[in-house]
């Protein structure tokens, strides 16, 4: 069992002259360790740090004396002495990886420290040559930088989980304010799914922190299902009655839809009509399938009166060449301008015969009215002319005028007579006065 000797120089005899003396244990490039690379460094020489006796006994020079290690019997000294290095740097390259994990891991510090210590008390006994000094060293190291580390990754992670438990705690806020608030509601679940879907890539808080958070966040999404759902089931129910409503409009229009009573029943349709649009939708599908029955109703009759008007109109279409035929045949006979008792004599006539022809399609009855009633107008004006010109009453009035001014005339021819030639005067001015208002509404009976 590798155990440890005293130097040479004690009890013992010196070591042969092929057996190398102890190698300082000043540190070496190696003993110089930068923990945090795994950069690999030249190997010095196994020789400096240890011995394989003829024996085969292998000796690692340590800075308190010579420790075997080992025995070698498979080759040369110089193949021992390379194997035993070799496993030193397999050691060398753990310790250094230890280095770079905490460089890349501090939040392992505390393993990482554990790790350390551990291959450090082995250090002793392992069955390596090279510079057991420098890996202690670097393993030191380690464990001391293990501690500033971990407080540094624990004040990061105590950072993340704040800025973690903020942002959960805005996502919370915000479905509250949706569960609370919102009525769109396709966008409001799509948000409120855009939320779960963030919230679960938000890591780095404690389970009792983690569990009361997204309680407070399913409370949310609960109460938005709830107020959605409650929404949607009245839009439902509305709609179940919107539907019966349209139901019985349908079945109204299809007990319509063969009436022959054209003017009430178009009135009805329409009324129907107001009703449909004020009913509001029932669901979509069922709304279509409504309505192409109502629709399909209303066609039915609004087509079947076109056709019966537009027989009546193949009907009529003689009326109307008739009444042209007329208004040609009176037109040039009816002159009141000329004579009026004959103008209205031949109006008498002409509407008389049109009103025995009747009905004329509907879409020629203004026209032909408006000729006939050109017509009318210009014997009732002629007509209202002449009696104006043939008032009693206009013409009473000229002649009070008249008798007034008469009156004040003679009255004041004999005043002067009696030589009141003052009050002949006056008189006379009155009667120039009531001679000029008969000519006036003499002359107005005129323009009349």
């Amino acid at each position: 069992m590798p155990g440890r000797i005293p130097r040479p120089g004690t009890h013992h005899s010196q070591p042969a002259a092929n057996t190398p003396k102890p190698a300082p244990s000043a540190p070496s490039a190696a003993s110089q360790p930068h923990i945090s690379s795994s950069k690999a460094t030249k190997p010095e020489p196994p020789e400096k740090f240890g011995r394989i006796d003829q024996d085969g006994t292998v000796i690692r020079f340590d800075q308190d004396g010579e420790r075997v290690v080992g025995q070698w019997q498979a080759g040369t000294v110089a193949d021992g002495l390379a194997h035993f290095a070799l496993r030193y740097q397999d050691l060398a390259t753990k310790v250094a990886v230890l280095g770079s994990r905490l460089d890349s891991h501090p939040e392992d510090a505390k393993s990482i420290k554990k790790q350390a210590q551990t291959i450090r008390e082995g250090l002793g006994d392992a069955a390596v040559i090279g510079d057991i000094a420098a890996l202690d060293h670097q393993l030191v190291e380690i464990s001391h930088s293990a501690d500033a580390a971990g407080e540094r990754a624990r004040t990061e992670q105590q950072r993340r989980r704040e800025a973690a438990i903020a942002r959960r705690e805005e996502l919370i806020a915000e479905a509250e304010d949706i569960a609370a608030n919102s009525t769109q509601w396709k966008a409001a679940g799509d948000r409120i799914r855009g939320i779960l879907d963030e919230w679960r890539t938000i890591r780095g808080i404690d389970r009792a922190t983690d569990d009361a958070l997204w309680r407070r966040y399913a409370r949310a999404r609960d109460a938005f299902h709830r107020r959605r759902g409650a929404h949607f089931a009245q839009l439902d129910k509305e709609r179940a009655a919107e539907r019966r409503t349209k139901e019985e409009l349908v079945e109204r229009a299809e007990a319509l839809q063969d009436s022959t009573n054209w003017r009430d029943t178009a009135r009805d349709f329409r009324e129907l009509m107001q009703e449909w649009k004020a009913a509001g939708r029932a669901p979509r599908d069922v709304d279509d399938k409504l309505w192409a029955r109502f629709r399909a109703a209303q066609d039915h009759f609004f087509d079947a009166r076109r056709a019966v008007e537009a027989e009546k109109d193949r009907e009529f279409e003689a009326n109307a060449e008739a009444k042209r035929q007329l208004i040609a045949e009176y037109q040039p006979l009816i002159t009141p301008e000329k004579n009026l008792r004959q103008a209205c004599a031949h109006l008498a006539q002409l509407q008389e015969k049109w009103d025995e022809i009747g009905f004329v399609p509907r879409g020629e009855k203004d026209e032909l009215e408006a000729q006939i009633a050109g017509i009318e107008k210009r014997v009732s004006e002629a007509e209202n002319a002449q009696w104006r010109h043939t008032d009693p009453r206009v013409h009473a009035r000229v002649d009070q005028f008249r008798q007034r001014a008469a009156d004040f005339e003679r009255q004041a021819a004999q005043a002067r007579e009696n030589g009141q030639e003052k009050k002949a005067v006056e008189l006379e001015a009155q009667a120039s006065q009531w001679s000029s208002w008969a000519q006036t509404a003499a002359q107005a009976a005129e323009d009349r």
